[in-house]
């Protein structure tokens, strides 16, 4: 809503009529002048003034030769452009020579993504001191807030609280989302349900606030920072929002703006998500041609499709205290480079993969030896490594190129079709220029156009580095280093609110866990793993001949549903013991539902599992895929009318639900589902 050069958040919610009548709708909203109030009441709003008496937060703020600046922002302009559903609004200062330009884009899923611009038209004297993607005046009502806290291994845990008179705040300050920034955010309405979800699509830092005046307005505020001096346009990284009348519509709208950027930006259609096998958990370091081989024979018998040779392949890298930086084959385990190896993993039947970490380099490499100064650092001070290595400064163009060369020269030396680009430390001592997120970007950008049947994955140690601006230019995340299935539950249901399951890489750890320690069940470890883009990290050669047939049926499940989970709609069940995670997928006629239990229910007899997204008037037809939980499995009743199958209503199975043995932690059920002809 324009009043003169303010522009107002007037309405946010679900959809209006048509004809609706917005003036009466801005009466309603009206309220009148408090004591405490200049005598014309201030507008916040989308580019609040502070000269009117605002008491709240500025969508920028500027500077005149160091001294702060507040520009007379007039001339509003509204530029509508109903084919891209996009809106866009411009002020300008004529003294100051600014332009700012605010945009909304309205996508699939009604993710609304906004950003911010401003333009240096004259002098370069004035400039912003910060600058933010989105200043939305929160509507009342949105009183709880859930962020996901974290660290390594401990990934997206969500944490529900209460929007307090003295406001929110989260940050990230290492040149990266982090673990626990306020990157993902969902507002609740206790009294509707509604949910109002929040996510900045920015690769680096960010801050985002939420700032509460004593009239009652909650504002949210997302900014990065912003470039050097003498930049004369800067665009902010885009945030998302999408008002949602439950959590379920909320994360299906997120699942299809993401799935709408994977397909804007990639010149394939959507590829099979194939089966991994990854050499990490197998054997670290302790590798050569010889060894690999036999990982690969062992992971094709139990049906792998993609055979991922993770770090400790290049020169000197026997260790993680060096190599970093020199990305060719090292030369007493590969003699003849990469090639013998990926002809025999080709002949098996898989294709090839291969971890980088190309942003670091070891201060143990050729490439620092030739070019210590190619590194962040501060001239004359320490350089402090972490995890032993440095960060390459991408704002040099030589260093960019570089990386891009090494990179490019190995996608076009051998059959790569997965890279899993890690990212293992934060960006410091010296803070870098906004233009290396960029330079990261336009890489990964030109390995998409020359190698665009290569698919790239993003890891950072687990799910340090997860945002929707990657998405198209890389097509997998790895949501946690933690691969405990217990914690996989839940770190995978969080991820799962917003990205959708073929995004998320999900893989059978070994046992004992290498990060908890914990010994699970193959069988549990398997069927967790079938919700997301499957894979396996545990040594089969380590496994008894039970454990292997077990990971090889669970395979074979992957496959045939694999359609349907990546392409369908995600639903997450609800239960009433704690313990009890649930997550459906409904595509056209079929479903595929997964009930994991990871604790000892305080009841034998567990509530019954509720599904979601049928149709209540249609008749189903039920099975619980094989091989079944081995100790849960003597507590089923009728188990010959289960492989037989049960047909039931969608009202049924959606009120009345399913009778499933639940009572024992690592217990995990599969539920098939297929819609009769009526």
């Amino acid at each position: 809503m324009a009043c003169g050069d303010a522009l107002d958040c007037l309405y946010l919610g679900s959809r209006l009529a048509v004809d609706e009548d917005l003036a009466a709708l801005a009466a309603a909203a009206a309220r009148g002048r408090h004591e405490n109030q200049p005598d014309i009441p201030p507008t916040g709003g989308l580019l609040p003034d502070p000269r009117t008496g605002w008491r709240g937060p500025l969508l920028a703020e500027f500077a005149q030769d160091g001294a702060p600046v507040t520009p007379r922002w007039m001339g509003l302009s509204i530029d509508s452009f109903p084919e891209e559903r996009r809106v866009v609004a411009n002020w300008r200062d004529e003294n100051l020579a600014l332009t700012l330009s605010v945009s909304w884009t309205m996508g699939a899923g009604d993710v609304i993504t906004t950003r911010t611009q401003f333009l240096h038209t004259q002098d370069r004297r004035t400039r912003a001191t910060r600058c933010a993607s989105l200043l939305l005046p929160l509507p009342r009502g949105f009183d709880h807030v859930t962020h996901f806290a974290g660290r390594w291994a401990d990934d997206m845990r969500a944490e529900r609280v209460r929007l307090t008179r003295a406001g929110l705040g989260w940050a990230s300050r290492g040149g990266k989302p982090g673990f626990a920034g306020g990157d993902w955010l969902v507002f609740d309405d206790a009294g509707s349900g509604a949910q109002l979800g929040f996510h900045i699509a920015a690769t680096g830092d960010h801050e985002v606030r939420i700032e509460r005046n004593d009239d009652g307005d909650a504002t949210l505020v997302a900014e990065t920072p912003i470039p050097a001096p003498g930049a004369s346009l800067f665009n902010t990284p885009e945030a998302l929002i999408v008002w949602a009348p439950d959590a379920g519509t909320l994360t299906h709208a997120f699942h299809a703006h993401a799935r709408q950027r994977l397909t804007q930006q990639h010149p394939n259609p959507p590829r099979t998500r194939r089966v991994h096998f990854n050499t990490w958990e197998a054997c670290a370091f302790d590798l050569d041609e010889a060894r690999l081989l036999r990982l690969a024979e062992n992971a094709a018998a139990i049906g792998a499709e993609r055979f991922v040779l993770d770090d400790g392949w290049f020169k000197g890298r026997g260790s993680d205290r060096a190599g970093l930086g020199d990305w060719t084959p090292d030369p007493v385990r590969f003699p003849n480079g990469l090639g013998p190896l990926i002809a025999q993993v080709k002949a098996l039947g898989m294709d090839f993969g291969l971890w980088v970490e190309p942003e670091m380099v070891s201060p143990d490499s050729d490439l620092y030896r030739a070019h210590p100064d190619w590194c962040l650092h501060e001239p004359g001070l320490p350089r402090p490594t972490e995890r032993n290595q440095l960060v390459l400064d991408f704002t040099k163009p030589e260093v960019a190129a570089h990386i891009r060369e090494c990179i490019a020269r190995l996608l076009r030396e051998n059959d790569i079709a997965y890279l899993k680009w890690d990212h293992n430390r934060r960006l410091f001592p010296a803070a870098p220029d906004l233009s290396q997120i960029g330079q990261l970007q336009d890489i990964w950008l030109a390995l998409r156009r020359e190698f665009p049947a290569t698919m790239i994955e993003s890891c950072s140690s687990g799910g340090g580095r997860i945002d929707m601006a990657m998405l198209g230019l890389i097509e997998r995340v790895w949501p946690s280093d933690n691969n405990d299935a217990i914690e996989r539950v839940r770190i995978m249901r969080e991820w799962s609110r917003f990205l959708p399951l073929e995004v998320l890489g999900n893989h059978v750890g070994p046992s004992p866990n290498p990060i908890t320690g914990r010994r699970l069940s193959m069988d549990f470890r398997a069927k967790v793993a079938v919700f997301g883009h499957m894979g396996v990290e545990a040594d089969p050669a380590r496994m008894t001949d039970k454990e292997r047939e077990t990971l090889a049926a669970h395979i074979a499940l992957y496959k045939e549903w694999r359609g349907v989970l990546h392409a369908g709609v995600l639903h997450h069940l609800g239960h009433p013991d704690a313990g009890v995670t649930g997550m459906m997928v409904v595509d056209g006629d079929k479903a595929l539902a997964l009930a994991a239990q990871t604790t000892f229910s305080p009841v034998f007899d567990v509530a019954p599992i509720r599904l979601a997204g049928l149709e209540p008037e249609a008749r189903y037809r039920v099975t619980l895929p094989e091989p079944w939980p081995p100790r849960a499995k003597h507590y089923l009743a009728n188990p010959d009318a289960w492989r037989a199958g049960l047909t039931l209503s969608g009202a049924a199975l959606m009120g009345h639900g399913l009778a499933l043995p639940l009572t024992h932690p690592e217990t995990a059920w599969l539920i098939a589902l297929e819609k009769l002809p009526q």
